[in-house]
C-alpha cells in the first residue's frame, strides 16, 4: 500500500498507537518465551494464553491499521489501530471478552478502510489486501462465536500474508509479466481462501490446503517480485530485497511444514506457523520499516549496513527453533526463541538509533 497523504493527522497523535503496538509486541514475545520455558517475567501468568493474539491482533494489526489509515487519509480509519491497541490493553487488564470485541471492531473498521481503497482504485493489488482484511474480520467473528483460537489462527495468517502479497503485487505491477502470471496469482489467492473455508469442516485437510497455497504464493512472489532486480543494487534497496527474498523462502518452508505436518516428526505445525509469522512476516517488517516508519511518524530512518545483523540473527534463530521443533528438543526451541527475541530487540534498538541519527542530520 502506498502512502497518499501523511499529513492528515499530526505524527504526535499516531505515536501513542504505535507505542501501544510495540508494548503488545513486547508482551507477546515475553509470553512466547515463557511458554517455551525461558525464564522471563510476565506481569500476569494469564498472558501465556494470549501470545498469538498479542502478536497478531495487538502488534501487527495495530501497525498495519495505522499504515492503512495514513494511506487512506481519513480520520475514521484510525479507529482500526485504536481499537486493536485498546484490545491489547484489555488483554493486559484481564478483560478477555472486551479484548475480543475490540479486536473484532478493529477488523471491521480495517475492512471498511480497505474497501474504500478498492473503491478508489479497483485492481487485483487492492482487492488482495481487502480480501485479507475480510479474513481477519471472519477470524475475529469466529473467535467471538466461541471458536478455539487454533481454528482462528489460519484466518489471521491469511490476513497478514494477503496484506503483504497485495503490497508486493502493487509495487511490482509495472514489471513485464506474462498475462498468465496475473491469473496464477488470482488462482493462488482463491485457493488460499478456499482452504480456510475447508478448514471449518475439516481442519486437517484445510491446513494441508493452506500450506500448499502458501507454498505456491511463495513461489509466485520469488519469481515475479521486484526484489529479484533490486537485490542486485546497493544500500537500502538491496537490504529490502534481501529481506523479501529470504522471507519468501521461510513462507515456502512454512507452507510445506503445514501441508506435511501429519507425516512429519515433532512439532511440525509449530514450525510451520513460526516460519510464516517470524521468518516471513518479520522479514517483511525489517525490510519495510525504513520506508513505512517515516511515513507514519514523520521521522527519517537512514539506512545503515548494521540492519543486516538483526535480520541474520532472526533467520539463524528460527533455523535453530525449527530444528528443535522437528527433533522435539525443548532446549533448542527455547534457545531459538530467546535468540529470535534478541533479534527483534536489536532491530528496535538499531531502528531507534537510525531515527536519532536522522534527526541529528536533519537539524
Amino acid at each position: 500500500m502506498r502512502v497518499m497523504n501523511a499529513g492528515v493527522m499530526n505524527a504526535a497523535l499516531r505515536l501513542p498507537l504505535l507505542a501501544a503496538g510495540f508494548v503488545a509486541l513486547f508482551l507477546g514475545v515475553a509470553a512466547g518465551l515463557a511458554r517455551m520455558g525461558v525464564a522471563f517475567p510476565l506481569p500476569d501468568a494469564r498472558l501465556l494464553a494470549w501470545h498469538g493474539p498479542l502478536m497478531i491482533a495487538g502488534f501487527f494489526a495495530t501497525v498495519i491499521g495505522l499504515e492503512r489509515a495514513v494511506a487512506l487519509a481519513r480520520r475514521w480509519a484510525y479507529l482500526a489501530p485504536l481499537a486493536s491497541a485498546l484490545g491489547a490493553i484489555a488483554v493486559v487488564a484481564a478483560q478477555p471478552l472486551a479484548a475480543k470485541v475490540l479486536f473484532a471492531v478493529a477488523a471491521a473498521v480495517f475492512l471498511a478502510a480497505c474497501l474504500a481503497v478498492y473503491a478508489r482504485q479497483p485492481a487485483l493489488h487492492t482487492f488482495t489486501p481487502m480480501l485479507g482484511a475480510a479474513c481477519w474480520a471472519a477470524g475475529g467473528a469466529l473467535w467471538l462465536a466461541g471458536a478455539a483460537l487454533a481454528s482462528v489462527v489460519p484466518w489471521w495468517i491469511a490476513f497478514l500474508v494477503l496484506t503483504i502479497a497485495g503490497e508486493r503485487l502493487e509495487l511490482s505491477r509495472l514489471l513485464p509479466r506474462p498475462p498468465a502470471a496475473q491469473r496464477a496469482f488470482a488462482a493462488v489467492v482463491a485457493a488460499l481462501v478456499a482452504s480456510l473455508v475447508v478448514s471449518l469442516a475439516a481442519p486437517a485437510a484445510g491446513q494441508a490446503a493452506l500450506g500448499l497455497a502458501l507454498l505456491a504464493l511463495a513461489a509466485w512472489l520469488a519469481r515475479y517480485d521486484l526484489a529479484r532486480r533490486t537485490v542486485r543494487g546497493h544500500g537500502l534497496p538491496r537490504f529490502v530485497a534481501v529481506c523479501l527474498l529470504s522471507g519468501y523462502a521461510w513462507l515456502a518452508a512454512g507452507g510445506l511444514f503445514l501441508a506435511a505436518a501429519p507425516w512429519l516428526p515433532g512439532f511440525a505445525r509449530d514450525a510451520g506457523l513460526h516460519a510464516i509469522l517470524l521468518g516471513f512476516v518479520f522479514a517483511m517488517v525489517f525490510g519495510h520499516a525504513p520506508i513505512i516508519f517515516p511515513a507514519v511518524t514523520g521521522a527519517a530512518v537512514p539506512y545503515h549496513p548494521r540492519f543486516y545483523v538483526p535480520l541474520a540473527l532472526l533467520h539463524a534463530s528460527l533455523a535453530v527453533r525449527v530444528a528443535g521443533d522437528f527433533a522435539a528438543l525443548a532446549s533448542w526451541r527455547a534457545a531459538g526463541g530467546a535468540t529470535g527475541a534478541a533479534a527483534l530487540a536489536l532491530f528496535v534498538v538499531f531502528t531507534a538509533a537510525a531515527v536519532v541519527r536522522g534527526f541529528i542530520r536533519g537539524r
